[in-house]
């Protein structure tokens, strides 16, 4: 499998990173794509950078949405 385009940024316990997973792991699903997911708890620089605006998702490398993933932004963001 190719790398991933797509990192999901994520905090445990978090309802907001599980409805965006659901999202990412569709599109990807339906594109052939694949994503990584980084818990930010793990890594203190993480937690700085997005703290409470998790979900964040980056395709390709640069940021493409916080709090809530839209599939259709998603897809043409991968197209």
């Amino acid at each position: 499998m190719s790398t991933p385009r797509i990192t999901l940024y994520t905090r445990p316990g978090c309802h907001l990173c599980d409805d965006a997973r659901v999202v990412v792991q569709a599109v990807c699903a339906d594109l052939g794509e694949s994503f990584e997911e980084v818990d930010i708890t793990a890594d203190d620089e993480l937690e700085d950078r997005f703290g409470e605006d998790v979900p964040v998702t980056f395709v390709d490398g640069r940021q493409h949405d916080f709090w809530r993933v839209d599939p259709t932004r998603l897809r043409a963001a991968l197209g």
